[in-house]
């Protein structure tokens, strides 16, 4: 099973809490969604100007929806030939193929023919016809995406074939973030990029972030429980946070290609807590598709990284490690060991 997020985002499925100190924040429109990143005392506008100006670029070069950026002519020149690649996006197709060999196709970048024929988060949703969602599943293989690490290109084999790094772009794009910070000394800071939160550093008081999880029944910024952590990335997927409403029925965007359908498994949500945004991100939705058993066991295979899963009956299951940062603070879930 492969399954794509796209790269048109939603606002924050998580939340900071009762933070008391004063904001000095700075938001702009970027890689498809709201970017808040809140350096508090030591933010300065040089350093927010070098913050969103490595974010704008990398949104040039991974961006499947705009135009001309260097995924659009990789997918433009699918099975005609390869394409020159700057060394960011090679090390992020890196760890998408290191992701959809450990997953055994759970996540796959080359998903994007399926997320185009649905066009969930777009302004015109679909329900693509079977003979349409075939031929996307048929173009569909992570094996076919050719790096050459020498000549810095990439390539997809077969016409027809898309990138989409949606589910691992931001996560990217958050470490670059906190490789920024870490050069310029700075102690503590919110990132958020469109619900990627990474908690960098501790609080000024010394203790942990408090991170609210979003209560996936409810309505955007109502939360079931509270994370506290420090230096972590936290993202959830799920099956709230982007659909589409056609003819009366609710469709998500976490999409299976083992059948072209959103995944029904049970699952509501699944959060993911890493020690870098990348895994955190392209796990986030593995892991939802992959269901819980599978999932689970694919998070526990892995060094520091936890996870939460959030059921449609309402109970809420975790890693060890997860459990031990996460208050339930919704009466109507329940947490199960």
């Amino acid at each position: 099973m492969k399954v794509s997020l796209t790269w048109v985002f939603l606002p924050v499925c998580l939340y900071l809490l009762a933070c008391t100190e004063a904001p000095q924040s700075q938001a702009e429109l970027v890689l498809g969604t709201v970017c808040t990143i809140n350096l508090y005392e030591e933010g300065s506008p040089q350093l927010y100007g070098t913050l969103f100006s490595r974010l704008r670029a990398i949104e040039m070069t991974m961006s499947a929806t705009m135009a001309d950026t260097v995924v659009d002519r990789i997918n433009q020149n699918a099975g005609i030939h390869p394409v020159p690649a700057p060394l960011d996006l090679i090390e992020v197709l890196d760890q998408a193929l290191r992701y959809a060999a450990l997953s055994e196709g759970a996540f796959d970048p080359t998903v994007g023919p399926l997320v185009q024929r649905w066009a969930i988060g777009s302004e015109h949703p679909r329900i693509p016809e079977p003979a349409e969602i075939e031929e996307a599943l048929s173009l569909i293989t992570w094996q076919d995406l050719v790096i050459d690490q020498d000549a810095a290109t990439v390539f997809l084999r077969r016409p027809g074939m898309a990138l989409d790094l949606g589910a691992i772009a931001k996560g990217y794009a958050a470490d670059e973030m906190v490789k920024i910070l870490q050069n310029a000394r700075i102690k503590r800071a919110i990132i958020d990029l469109g619900g990627n939160i990474f908690a960098y550093g501790v609080k000024q008081d010394g203790l942990s972030w408090r991170i609210g999880l979003q209560n996936p029944l409810d309505a955007r910024g109502t939360y079931l429980g509270i994370l506290a952590v420090q230096h972590k990335s936290i993202v959830t997927s799920g099956v709230y946070e982007r659909y589409a409403e056609i003819n009366g029925k609710r469709y998500h965007h976490i999409l299976s290609t083992q059948d072209g359908y959103p995944v029904d498994n049970g699952l509501l949500s699944v959060t993911i807590i890493a020690d870098y945004s990348i895994d955190a991100d392209a796990l986030s939705t593995s892991v939802f598709a992959l269901g819980y058993e599978k999932g689970r066991a694919l998070v526990e295979s892995l060094n520091h990284i936890e996870a939460i899963f959030v059921f449609e009956d309402k109970h809420i299951q975790g890693t060890p490690g997860a459990l031990a940062w996460f208050t339930l603070s919704d009466s109507q879930f329940s947490l199960m060991p």
